[in-house]
């Protein structure tokens, strides 16, 4: 990724955390929600590789290749998904896109490909891809962001109840991959790890 290493550094660790996270999630709960742990941990792991700075690790050319193949291919099971009633696969959809997007603006030749662009056609397209499409998918992972931090804020209840309706020991017992508020939190931790991405184009 472009830009500074301590902040590559930073999201190269909390995806990865985050995907590993998502991975153990699959292995409990609903089929359904299995399928889209499965999507995220792909997403997580995805964005920590991208992420890793330069001085580390120069990847070889063909990784970019690589990436937009493996995040077509999730665009597309994500698609599949969507258009049976997944709602929370059009979510899926927007950020496996948006990682081929990344990938092919960050491949070796598309900054000069950018530049030859936005010389021939004007402002149509730049070395940080294509300005128009990078201020969309700002826009739409601000608002993802911040929706969901507004869902993780507890609501006013009774002393020592949660959410769900149980008690704060009941919450302790049950197991930890299993709370609906740690996905949403993978959710967003991942949400957040994306606008930065995207704002180093």
């Amino acid at each position: 990724m472009h830009g500074p290493a301590l902040s590559g550094w930073l999201l190269m660790v909390l995806c990865g955390i985050t995907g590993a996270y998502c991975l153990l999630r699959t292995r409990d709960g609903p089929e359904r929600e299995r399928r889209a742990a499965r999507a995220e941990a792909v997403m997580g792991f995805g964005m920590a590789a991208m992420a890793v700075p330069a001085a580390l690790l120069r990847p070889p050319e063909w990784t970019w290749a690589v990436y937009a193949l493996v995040f077509g291919g999730a665009s597309l099971r994500a698609l599949v998904q969507a258009s049976r009633g997944g709602g929370h696969h059009w979510h899926h959809l927007v950020g496996s896109l948006a990682m081929v997007y990344m990938a092919v603006t960050m491949a070796p030749g598309a900054a000069h490909a950018g530049a030859h662009l936005s010389h021939g056609a004007g402002a149509a397209g730049t070395a940080g891809g294509v300005p128009t499409l990078t201020g969309a998918l700002l826009a739409y992972y601000a608002v993802y962001v911040l929706r969901s931090a507004g869902r993780l804020i507890p609501a006013a209840g009774p002393a020592g109840a949660t959410a769900g309706g149980g008690t704060l020991g009941g919450a302790r017992r049950a197991a930890w991959g299993a709370l609906p508020e740690m996905a949403l939190a993978c959710r967003l931790t991942m949400g957040m790890a994306m606008f930065a991405m995207l704002l180093t184009l």
